[in-house]
């Protein structure tokens, strides 16, 4: 038998992006904007952008997301594919030198069947993991402890990406 572990402090996230608040893309407004530090934006490519997750699973949550308004995998094209994968390698070693974790989730949810709160567009994950970095409290107080401000997490991968990487 498996358990489930629930994190309910997702739910008011996922139901609110079917409601009113999410009419059009949330990717697409940002990206039309030029206000990338507001948004988040950790850095633009041709084909690719790197932002940080608003709603993260932990710290130093960023998306890797196709400017294009693309919601199907198969659809990419071989620019964007390639840059998303040279993005993610620089991401996940930006990560490593700004953050320090001890490992990695990465993947995307393709569809809202598969748990994707953003369905119409593409993106893809980057969780960095510490050990030791769950605990008791989403299950029990509906609260995700985050032990970062996303605007220090931001300067720092920012930094790192465009400084120690070369971005």
């Amino acid at each position: 038998m498996r358990d489930n572990i629930w994190a309910v402090w997702r739910g008011e996230y996922v139901a609110g992006l079917h409601g009113d608040a999410a009419e059009g893309c949330v990717f697409c407004a940002k990206f039309a904007e030029s206000r990338d530090a507001d948004n988040f934006i950790l850095y633009r490519g041709e084909y690719i952008a790197i932002i940080m997750n608003l709603y993260p699973y932990n710290n130093g949550h960023i998306m890797l997301v196709p400017i294009r308004h693309i919601a199907d995998f198969e659809l990419l094209n071989s620019n964007e594919a390639s840059e998303l994968q040279t993005y993610k390698k620089l991401s996940i070693l930006a990560m490593k030198k700004a953050l320090n974790p001890d490992g990695f989730n990465i993947g995307m949810n393709l569809g809202s069947a598969a748990g994707a709160g953003i369905a119409e567009h593409l993106h893809e994950h980057i969780v960095p993991r510490w050990n030791g970095d769950t605990n008791f409290m989403p299950t029990l107080a509906a609260v995700k402890v985050i032990p970062e401000h996303i605007h220090s997490a931001y300067s720092k991968i920012k930094t790192c990406l465009e400084k120690e990487i070369g971005l």
